[in-house]
């Protein structure tokens, strides 16, 4: 089975586009792998990442999330910028769980394993204490949401404001997010709690980091591995994304995200 640009539906009922590709040689385990912030399913080196796990007798699936601001005829970049601007963590966490839902109409997988990429390591994780999985990985993930907002005064100019503006360095787009993002996160704050859902599933967890990420700091890494009682991997001269970039136009992976892929294999076949 190799689907390419299928639709499932997210949050508010909005469609939007997945993958899913089962070997011949399947192993009866699944891959469910998320993007992060104005991130999308094929940016970059993604697709080689899943051809990577597929030989290996993975199934894979990657899905766009449903507010990333992509559309079912456009799934790259953020052609809808008010669907960007309405998104939520809830959304996208309750994305992965009707996600999941789907798939599981499609195939029916002994174990299921969460890979996901910086704000995705996020969503995996809080999602998994819905749905617990067999094996959680986090690549240069987030460790807190609530550090992610503004001090006092921005935070009220934003409030006062009704949306802010973040400017995507690649597209050179200055996209909106409304308030709303922060008035989700306060009203779920216990939900959205990445140390408490931790704490409350134990699922066997590996944390991967670059030593030279300028996004997310390998501290937030040391405290991820260190509330899971987990194991962190350190990619020597690794950034945020580990030697990719989009478009990626290589036949092969670069040589760190290579790697973040080699020792997310040994963790999932242990």
């Amino acid at each position: 089975m190799n689907l390419k640009n299928s639709i499932y539906y997210g949050s508010d009922g909005r469609a939007s586009l997945f993958d899913l590709e089962i070997p011949s040689s399947w192993n009866n385990e699944l891959i469910i792998f998320c993007h992060g912030f104005m991130g999308f399913k094929d940016w970059g080196a993604w697709n080689l990442v899943q051809t990577f796990f597929v030989n290996q007798g993975f199934g894979f699936a990657k899905l766009n999330l449903s507010h990333n601001g992509g559309t079912v005829t456009e799934g790259f970049d953020f052609p809808d910028e008010e669907a960007f601007a309405k998104n939520t963590y809830s959304k996208e966490i309750n994305d992965l769980g009707l996600f999941r839902n789907h798939l599981l109409t499609l195939v029916h997988p002994e174990r299921i394993h969460l890979i996901g990429h910086s704000r995705g390591g996020g969503d995996v994780l809080l999602h998994a204490q819905k749905m617990p999985c067999d094996r959680l990985v986090l690549w240069a993930s987030i460790s807190d949401i609530a550090t992610r907002f503004p001090d006092e005064e921005a935070l009220e100019e934003w409030k006062n404001q009704g949306y802010r503006t973040v400017l995507n360095g690649r597209t050179r787009q200055y996209l909106k997010q409304y308030y709303s993002l922060y008035e989700d996160f306060k009203a779920n704050e216990t939900d959205l709690s990445i140390k408490k859902a931790i704490a409350a599933h134990r699922i066997p967890m590996l944390v991967i980091h670059g030593d030279s990420d300028a996004s997310i700091s390998r501290k937030e890494a040391e405290a991820l591995a260190s509330w899971a009682n987990g194991s962190l991997e350190i990619i020597v001269h690794a950034d945020h994304v580990f030697g990719a970039k989009h478009p990626w136009k290589e036949s092969i992976l670069p040589k760190p995200l290579h790697e973040v892929c080699e020792k997310t294999l040994a963790f999932l076949k242990v």
